[in-house]
């Protein structure tokens, strides 16, 4: 038993070391990560673990070539030395700065309200949104249901490999619950466990039909038990072999139609099945890359600056790099303010267009105005003054005739419905109705003093309009 626990420990030792350390030197060379891969909070418990498993084994190589008084004595010395200098080194890279604390995206797998009480930023992003029941199974399929057998035969033959699995899989589902961005992280863990749960299923109706001939049963009786097993595994067999059929039909369907489609170019379908392109995005990037100076600037909301950065080739206030959370909480700030003083802080920003993403004419669902709130919540980081009880009345609708007067007059609205209701008037529909939020408009004469037109895309998606000089200046 000694002997196995000893090769047990080395084999940990060797694995863990090997894995740890080539893993961080990779992680380095990646340039956005660089040191943060040794600095950061959140990798400071896999660092621990690794100082451990080299005070373990030390220990161990310094007991074998010391007598058992000598190794006492050291033991007590180097063990009061080692955690008082881990101690020390902890309190100092933390006090110096060395050692980053815990980001927020870090504490919101720990505490779901943390992101929206403190950093709205981090909550705003769809990709911190817990995952809904539906996207388990949209991504995962069946090895949602794999997933418990495989989960018990792990139970059932405990091993250093399913020992492992164990805890593996169960973080993984609860952090991928957590945030729907780490999906990612729970594939491979639900890919292993699900393929253990399928194994052990297989083989176990499988074996019903090796015949023991140890086994001393009546040739009636045993003829009678036979068939109804072999019915029945053959029965659970077929079940888990058209299950992995419909799992392969289904996950190309799913790569071919959801996750291939390029976010620039929408498709859609009409009434009669026809496919529906929607080139707005491009057409736009197009245009502020042939129609503004190389110089110009773009104030819009982060989600489109690398959009515009790649494809128009013109610089933005904020991009998809969240990092900078005041700049995000300026441009939320000056969408949620009156034309006169967002006007001020395009003016301070040297903004010369700005960018808005409309979908009330098509009833496209991902606009500014659907993400209108998060930029209220966002600026108010930096201004009390804005609070989203201005903007939010009773009822969830923003933007209907019982909208607020805050909300009526904020740069964001003036710049979706600037001239909205005219167009709307001409196709037919109710004059001013917005085909997302399924109401009329509360305000149908928008007028803009401080900025002017200057793009709108065929279908109305993006509406560029360009900063107007101050008066008595060119």
């Amino acid at each position: 038993v000694s002997t196995q626990s000893t090769w047990d420990s080395h084999r940990l030792y060797i694995a863990y070391s090997t894995f740890y350390i080539l893993g961080t030197l990779l992680c380095m060379q990646v340039h956005f990560v660089g040191f943060q891969a040794v600095q950061s909070g959140e990798h400071m418990a896999a660092a621990g673990v690794f100082f451990l498993l080299q005070a373990h084994n030390a220990v161990f190589f310094i007991k074998n070539n010391l007598s058992s008084n000598s190794f006492k004595q050291f033991l007590k010395v180097g063990l009061t030395s080692l955690v008082g200098i881990a101690i020390t080194a902890v309190v100092l890279g933390v006090a110096t700065g060395y050692i980053s604390p815990w980001t927020g995206r870090f504490w919101t797998l720990l505490d779901l309200t943390y992101a929206k009480q403190h950093i709205p930023i981090i909550a705003s992003v769809s990709e911190h949104q817990p995952t809904c029941w539906s996207s388990f199974f949209f991504d995962l399929h069946c090895l949602v249901f794999l997933f418990p057998a495989g989960l018990y035969f792990c139970f059932k033959n405990l091993n250093d490999g399913t020992i492992f699995l164990i805890p593996y899989g169960m973080t993984s589902v609860y952090f991928a619950g957590v945030m729907v961005r780490l999906m990612l992280v729970l594939a491979p863990a639900m890919c292993l466990m699900a393929g253990l749960g399928l194994s052990s299923l297989l083989n176990t109706y499988f074996r019903e039909f090796h015949y023991d001939p140890g086994t001393k049963v009546s040739k009636k009786k045993q003829g009678k038990e036979d068939n109804i097993t072999h019915v029945v595994s053959l029965a659970i067999i077929a079940c888990l072999t058209g299950m992995m059929f419909s799992y392969v039909v289904h996950c190309t369907w799913v790569t071919s139609e959801a996750y291939s489609s390029p976010s620039i170019v929408l498709a859609a379908r009409g009434h009669r099945g026809e496919k529906i392109i929607f080139d707005d995005f491009r057409e736009a990037y197009y245009w502020l890359r042939e129609n503004t100076p190389e110089n110009a600037k773009v104030m819009s909301w982060w989600d489109y600056g690398y959009q515009i950065t790649a494809m128009a080739n013109r610089t933005v206030l904020v991009d998809n790099n969240t990092w900078n959370n005041t700049h995000i909480a300026t441009v939320g700030k000056a969408m949620a303010s009156d034309e006169e003083t967002a006007y001020r802080i395009l003016q301070k920003l040297d903004v010369d267009y700005v960018l808005v993403i409309f979908g009330g004419l098509i009833s496209y669902q991902s606009d500014d105005i659907n993400k209108f709130l998060w930029m209220v919540r966002i600026g108010g980081t930096l201004d009390p003054n804005i609070k989203e009880e201005n903007y939010v009345t009773g009822h969830s609708n923003l933007i209907d005739s019982q909208a607020t007067k805050t909300m009526l007059n904020s740069l964001m609205y003036k710049m979706c419905y600037y001239r909205f209701a005219d167009v709307t008037q001409g196709s037919g529909k109710t004059r001013g109705y917005d085909a997302v939020r399924d109401s009329v408009i509360g305000e149908l004469d928008v007028q803009l003093n401080r900025l002017e037109e200057a793009f709108t895309s065929e279908h109305w998606i993006v509406r560029i309009y360009k900063v107007k000089p101050e008066e008595n200046r060119p």
